[in-house]
């Protein structure tokens, strides 16, 4: 399975690993992934994503998914976001 954030599309990053003599040794950064289920008022549905807790925090300070989708750009959802977020725009 992905790691990766099923709306906003944050993934896994690479980096090295540096110590004190300064040998390097490639490491990952994995983002802090949380399934959750997350109410659509507009939709009266509820979805399971698979998200990381920077959007998560996001969503909640817009005030939900539907307010948090319809204030961010296209460019910055993944597909499955855009998809929601038409559904979202349609169903009002």
């Amino acid at each position: 399975m992905a790691k990766k954030c099923e709306l906003t599309g944050v993934g896994v990053m690479t980096g090295n690993n540096v110590s004190h003599a300064n040998n390097r040794t490639r490491r990952r950064f994995l983002p802090n992934l949380q399934v959750v289920s997350l109410l659509s008022e507009s939709l009266g549905r509820v979805f399971k994503l698979k998200i990381c807790a920077k959007t998560l925090r996001s969503i909640e300070h817009n005030g939900g998914l539907d307010s948090y989708l319809e204030s961010t750009s296209n460019e910055k959802l993944t597909v499955k976001g855009k998809k929601i977020k038409k559904e979202i725009i349609t169903a009002k």
